[in-house]
Formats: C-alpha cells, sequence, structure tokens
C-alpha cells in the first residue's frame, strides 16, 4: 500500500478544496481504468491532476483513502439523485425503486472501474470493503438513505422488523451492486431488470410482515440480524454457547 505520513485535513471545505479533491478523484478514477488499480500510483495521479504529490496526499494519505472518497463522492450524487422522488412520492416501492435506480444512473460513469476495484473491495480484510471499518461514513450513508425510503413511506412494518429494515435494505443493494459490476448489458439493462422485478417482490414481503401468519418469520429475520451483528462473533473462544433465545 502506498502512502506518506502527511495528514489529511477534513476541515475547511472551501469551494476550492471541495474542487480540488474531485478533481483528484476523478482523476484517479480515469487512471485506474486506463491502467488498472495496482499499477496507478499517487504520484502518478497528482501528475495528471496538475497538482503536486504533497498536495494530493494533503487530501488523500493512500490510494485506499482515495477510493473512499469516490464512495463518499458517489453517496453524495445518489442523495441529490433521489431528493425528488423522496420528497414527492410517498409509496415505498416507488420510493425503493427510484433509489435503486439512481444509484445506478450515478454510478453508470464508473462501470469500467468497478472491475478494476471489485477484486480488491471483495477481500474482505480490505479497506476498500464496504463492510470494512474505513468505509463506514459511506456505509451508514446509505443506510440512513434507506431509512429515508422507509420512514417517508406509508408502508406499515412489523415494529420489531422496522429498525433492522434499513440495514437489510442496504444489503439488498449490495446484492444488487455486485450484479451491476459484472453487468455487459448495454445501458446495464439486466441490473434494472433486476431491480423492477425483485422491488416488487420486497414490497409485498414488507407490507406482508404485519399478518400473524408471517410474524415468526420477521422474527427469525430480526434475530439473524442480531446474531450476526455480535461482536463475541469475532472470537475464537471455543467455550462460548451460542445464542439460543
Amino acid at each position: 500500500m502506498e502512502s506518506q505520513d502527511v495528514p489529511v485535513r477534513d476541515a475547511a471545505r472551501t469551494p476550492k478544496s471541495e474542487a480540488t479533491r474531485t478533481l483528484i478523484v476523478e482523476t484517479a478514477l480515469r487512471l485506474f481504468q486506463e491502467y488498472g488499480y495496482a499499477k496507478t500510483t499517487m504520484r502518478a495521479i497528482a501528475k495528471e491532476a496538475g497538482v503536486s504529490v504533497g498536495n494530493a496526499y494533503y487530501y488523500f494519505s493512500s490510494k485506499e483513502q482515495l477510493v473512499q472518497g469516490f464512495y463518499d463522492r458517489i453517496t453524495e450524487l445518489h442523495e441529490q439523485a433521489c431528493e425528488e422522488v423522496l420528497r414527492t412520492e410517498r409509496a415505498f416501492g416507488a420510493r425503493l425503486r427510484a433509489v435503486m435506480h439512481g444509484w445506478i444512473d450515478v454510478a453508470e460513469p464508473y462501470h469500467e472501474f468497478g472491475k478494476q476495484f471489485f477484486v480488491n473491495a471483495a477481500d474482505p480484510e480490505s479497506p476498500l470493503s464496504p463492510f470494512s471499518t474505513e468505509s463506514s461514513p459511506a456505509r451508514e450513508a446509505q443506510i440512513a438513505l434507506h431509512r429515508r425510503v422507509l420512514d417517508g413511506s406509508t408502508v406499515k412494518v412489523d415494529t420489531e422488523l422496522r429498525p433492522e429494515l434499513p440495514e437489510l435494505l442496504w444489503l439488498y443493494e449490495m446484492g444488487v451492486v455486485l450484479f451491476w459490476v459484472h453487468d455487459r448489458s448495454p445501458g446495464c439493462r439486466r441490473t434494472r431488470l433486476l431491480v423492477d422485478r425483485t422491488v416488487p417482490l420486497i414490497d409485498r414481503v414488507i407490507g406482508l410482515s404485519r399478518l400473524r401468519l408471517l410474524r415468526p418469520v420477521t422474527r427469525e429475520i430480526v434475530q439473524l440480524v442480531g446474531d450476526l451483528a455480535r461482536p463475541d462473533l469475532d472470537t475464537d473462544d471455543p467455550n462460548r454457547e451460542p445464542d439460543r433465545r
């Protein structure tokens, strides 16, 4: 991992500094696509962007952090693209469909880059993984967006499922993103078809979650999410008894 001991300053986000950050990120993405992630150095990115190496490291301490800047940028553009529909639409299915298509729209220019970074992001130990600590700001922002999808809708959800649902919707989004990375159809038609076919199913299941017949299933889903989030699962303790609540 290429890095340099130069502090990264997030304060003083002036329009000029934001423009410089965006320039560095977009330059890096173009070079990643042309030469590959592994072969692109911070020095090459700085030269192509027309900034000094020290200035590049001022904003991003490593290539990995630069990709995190890309995640943040995509998240910001995604939120902007969804603002109108989240302000005016109340049907849950329509809101979720628009948010999913909105992500495909803003990510489309970077589709080729998706192939480059996926090999690194798929490694669970990589800071580029969507599940890593380093990716938590972008991850939490996306979960918050799905919370808006839910909270601003008229859908009735089981009270125990509701708190867990935004994160489950984000996991659904990650599945769509994985499909999108491998999608070679024009305009990512297959990914859009996947969204159009699966969102109504999700909408239907969520709407049925309050029915007495399905409550045991809902409870199992909530229990599963809670169990998977337990920190003690990360410890190798042979004497630990599994949770049988």
